[in-house]
């Protein structure tokens, strides 16, 4: 992987949703957060991907990448052995650490404990962290940087993200 710096998503918009609540509100101990998108089809509304963790999907190439982006992470231990396998083959590590870090990465779910400082990807995510950069280090099992750091157009109240870019089409 060669990175440039140049960052393609720097003028697109992104779809999300910000919540904001109190850690009062999330009880006495750590969580797990997930997200799920669905589609509509003829046959109603289908999950078409989810996942916790930023990039999660790009361990799965091939036969159980559906299964994967249609299930729950309750059942994210069937998937171990795929992410394990594709950390030996990307990534270099020996059988057992690529297991290792697989049973780290899944379930697919962000844990939270408002207890402990936020530290990705071990407890929680800031909008500033550099998903990107710690993913493909993982993936890679060695320090990888894209260049690019996270975006500086953040606001210092809520709703936090920045103000969409202008959407110009051409009739």
């Amino acid at each position: 992987m060669q990175f440039t710096g140049d960052d393609f998503f720097k003028d697109k918009n992104v779809c999300s949703i910000v919540i904001e609540l109190p850690n009062s509100a999330l009880g006495t101990s750590a969580v797990g957060i997930w997200a799920r998108t669905v589609d509509k089809t003829a046959d109603g509304w289908v999950q078409a991907d989810r996942g916790g963790r930023p990039l999660q999907a790009v361990f799965l190439v091939g036969e159980q990448r559906e299964a994967y982006l249609s299930g729950e992470p309750a059942n994210d231990d069937r998937f171990i052995g795929v992410f394990a396998h594709e950390l030996e083959h990307t990534g270099g590590y020996s059988p057992e650490d690529a297991a290792s870090v697989a049973r780290k990465l899944l379930p697919d779910i962000l844990s939270y404990d408002f207890r402990r400082p936020v530290s990705f990807p071990h407890n929680g995510r800031t909008l500033a962290d550099d998903v990107v950069d710690v993913f493909f280090s993982i993936y890679t099992n060695r320090n990888v940087t894209d260049k690019v750091g996270p975006h500086r157009d953040l606001l210092d109240e809520f709703p936090y993200l920045g103000p969409p870019h202008k959407v110009w089409s051409v009739l």
